[in-house]
């Protein structure tokens, strides 16, 4: 075989190095292409996580069970920054409260029972003292089967409270009357018009700020709800400036086609 001259030499190693760069240009390229690939991926889960991690928050607070009906047509109120505690139910001093809730210019004259519901009245007095109430919706009326005005909630919603949660279930009626419901049958217990209780969720713990006034004769399914005040004066003005106005929507349960909040409340 002719050995090959200097300059053919030359021009082989040339051609080698070239195929060699332009080799080594295609793994680096696909490379580059594969790690873009790889971080719009990573990307793309990121934000996929994050979507269901937050679906599954909210989802919690506002279907989750015992949830209540949300009321998307009231603004959101902030709730207060302060800290709170549940107060210990000695607070209650085991005795009968008296005082005045005024909804928009509806004055009720209220009395709150200490001693057959001190850790709901403990609270309720509580969040009366620290201002929690001032100017917070009733968010909720119903209008149907059962009929009351539920307030106390300052995000507007029906999933906001204090901050804490609190049980048992205090005072609740005595679960006196039958019904067949879809074809089970329960036990119901009746609140007469004007009752105050607290309203929860389907735990017994799960009572907070937002309570509930009964302006009609109503049964509510045992084991039932704290009971700790009754409206003693002005339940004929509220049913004809707020309840008997009926739902913003006409449905039989939402909110209040009047927008009704907290003016004042006071309790001695």
């Amino acid at each position: 075989m002719a050995r090959l001259s200097a300059r053919e030499r030359e021009e082989r190693e040339a051609r080698r190095r070239t195929r060699s760069y332009s080799i080594r240009q295609q793994v680096h390229t696909e490379r580059g292409r594969r790690r873009r690939r790889d971080d719009v991926i990573a990307a793309i889960v990121l934000v996929a996580v994050l979507a269901l991690a937050t679906t599954a928050q909210v989802g919690f607070f506002t279907v989750g069970p015992g949830a209540p009906k949300p009321t998307a047509s009231l603004s959101a109120t902030p709730t207060p920054t302060v800290a709170r505690t549940l107060p210990p139910s000695s607070l209650s001093e085991d005795r009968t409260w008296t005082g005045t809730l005024v909804l928009n210019t509806t004055s009720l004259s209220i009395s709150l029972n200490g001693k057959k519901a001190p850790q709901a009245v403990a609270n309720f007095v509580s969040l009366v003292r620290s201002g929690f109430y001032a100017d917070v919706p009733c968010h909720r009326l119903t209008t149907a089967g059962i009929y009351v005005l539920q307030c106390g909630d300052p995000t507007g919603t029906g999933n906001g409270g204090p901050g804490y949660t609190f049980g048992p279930i205090e005072n609740a009626p005595k679960a006196t009357v039958t019904k067949t419901v879809g074809g089970t049958k329960a036990k119901y217990g009746v609140y007469p018009a004007g009752t105050i209780a607290m309203a929860r969720g389907t735990a017994a713990d799960s009572q907070g700020s937002q309570f509930f006034i009964v302006y009609r004769d109503s049964e509510l399914p045992a084991p039932g709800y704290t009971v700790f005040g009754k409206v003693t004066n002005g339940l004929g003005a509220l049913k004809t400036a707020i309840t008997g106005k009926g739902t913003a929507d006409g449905s039989t349960d939402g909110a209040p086609k009047v927008s009704t909040s907290i003016a004042q409340v006071v309790v001695e």
